[in-house]
C-alpha cells in the first residue's frame, strides 16, 4: 500500500498522525519532527505570528490564508508545513516545484484536493511559468481553467475547487514573481538558530532517540551545527554512533569532540569543503581575489556546490568576501588556518570596482 499519487505528490498525513513505518529512516525523521506549533523550537517571531493566523482560522472555521515560508535549507520549513496541517486537523499533500513542469501537472493535483486540505509546495520558486500562472487563479479564486483542444478551436473549461491552503517553501524568495508572492496572506522568514535553541533541539531529539547525554556534549554539538537544526540532527546521529562503538554509549563532551573531529567538523562548524575553500584561497591564491570557477576547480567541486553549500556560511561568519573581481579571504580566514596574511593586504585586498557588472568572479 502506498500514499503516493499519479501526479507525483503524496499524502503525508500518515507521517503526522502515525510516525510508525516500515522504513527506519522515515520513522526516525517523523519522530524528530515536532507535531505542534508549541513544540517548535526557536523562531519565536514566526511561531507567534503563525499561531495567530491558525487560531483565527480555527475560530472562523475556514481555511487560513496561504502561507509562504522562506529561509536557508534545514531550518524547519517542511516541519512547519506539517505542523500547519496538524494544527488544522487536515491532511497534507506534498510536492515540489521541480516536479511541476506543466500546467497539467498542477491541474491534476489541484483537482484532487479536498476542502480544507493543505498543499505544500517545496522549492516553489522552481515551478514552471505556465504552472505558476495557473496557481495564481487557483489561490485567489479557487478555480482553474482547463484547456481542451489546440489552436483556434481550443476551449477553456473552468473547474471550481474547494477552499484549500497553499504552503509554499523557498530558499530564494527573490526568485518568486511578484504576482505569486502577493497571493500569500502570510510570509514568514526563518533565520539561523542560536546555540541555545540548537541545544534544546539536540536534547529533545536525543531523548526521542533514547540517547543519554550530558549538557557539555549537547553544547558541543550545538556549537558546531552552523545554526541549522538539520545539521544538528545529523551530527547527533554520528556522535551517537561514535559513543556506542568507541565509548560508553553516553553522549558527553569527549565523545562529541572525538566524533566531530573524525567527521571533519571543526569547532567553528567548518567541514572539509569549507576548509578546502579557505586553504585554496590562502595557500594557492594568496588570499584572492579569485573567480568562482577557478576556486571550484582548485577544491575539486562544481561551482554551484561551492556557491550554494559552502560560501553562504563562510560569508556569514566573516571568513570569505565576495568582491567584484572574485572571492577573497578575510583576516579571520587566515587566523582560522593559523596563517599570517600578507603584510600588504592583511587578508582583505582593496580592489577597484569592476564596472562590467555580471556575476561575481565568473
Amino acid at each position: 500500500m502506498t500514499d503516493g499519487y499519479d501526479d507525483e505528490s503524496y499524502d503525508a498525513t500518515a507521517r503526522i498522525v502515525d510516525p510508525g513505518g516500515d522504513e527506519e529512516e522515515r520513522r526516525i525523521e517523523a519522530a524528530l519532527r515536532p507535531k505542534k506549533l508549541a513544540d517548535f523550537p526557536g523562531q519565536p517571531r514566526v511561531r507567534d505570528q503563525l499561531g495567530l493566523v491558525l487560531e483565527a482560522a480555527r475560530r472562523r472555521q475556514k481555511p487560513p490564508d496561504h502561507v509562504l515560508l522562506s529561509g536557508p535549507p534545514g531550518l524547519g520549513k517542511t516541519s512547519l508545513a506539517m505542523i500547519i496541517a496538524a494544527e488544522l486537523e487536515q491532511p497534507i499533500r506534498i510536492t515540489s516545484g521541480p516536479a511541476i513542469q506543466h500546467a497539467g501537472d498542477l491541474a491534476a493535483i489541484l483537482s484532487s484536493l479536498a476542502e480544507g486540505e493543505v498543499l505544500f509546495l517545496d522549492e516553489i520558486h522552481r515551478m514552471a511559468r505556465p504552472a505558476e500562472e495557473m496557481l495564481y487563479l487557483a489561490m485567489e479564486d479557487f478555480r482553474v481553467d482547463v484547456i481542451v483542444g489546440k489552436g483556434p478551436g481550443a476551449t477553456a473549461i473552468p473547474l471550481e475547487l474547494p477552499p484549500f491552503t497553499v504552503v509554499g517553501a523557498t530558499t530564494r524568495a527573490g526568485l518568486l514573481p511578484a504576482p505569486l508572492r502577493d497571493r500569500f496572506g502570510f510570509t514568514g522568514h526563518l533565520d539561523f538558530y542560536d546555540p541555545a535553541d540548537l541545544a534544546q533541539i539536540v536534547t529533545r531529539n536525543a531523548g526521542l532517540l533514547g540517547i543519554e547525554t550530558t549538557p557539555q556534549g549537547v553544547d558541543e554539538i550545538a556549537g558546531r551545527s552552523r545554526g541549522t537544526p538539520r545539521i544538528a540532527n545529523r551530527l547527533l546521529r554520528r556522535v551517537r554512533d561514535y559513543a556506542q562503538v568507541h565509548g560508553a554509549g553516553v553522549l558527553d563532551r569527549g565523545a562529541a569532540r572525538a566524533a566531530l573531529d573524525l567527521f571533519d567538523v571543526d569547532e567553528q562548524g567548518l567541514d572539509r569543503l569549507d576548509r578546502a575553500v579557505l586553504e585554496a584561497l590562502c595557500r594557492r591564491f594568496g588570499g584572492g581575489p579569485v573567480g568562482l570557477s577557478t576556486l571550484a576547480v582548485a577544491v575539486g567541486e562544481e561551482p554551484d556546490t561551492v556557491e550554494t553549500v559552502s560560501e553562504p556560511y563562510l560569508v556569514r561568519e566573516g571568513y570569505l568576501v565576495r568582491t567584484p573581481r572574485g572571492r577573497a579571504a578575510s583576516a579571520a580566514a587566515w587566523a582560522h588556518l593559523g596563517l599570517t596574511p600578507p603584510p600588504d593586504t592583511t587578508g582583505m585586498p582593496q580592489l577597484p570596482i569592476d564596472e562590467g557588472g555580471g556575476r561575481f568572479g565568473d
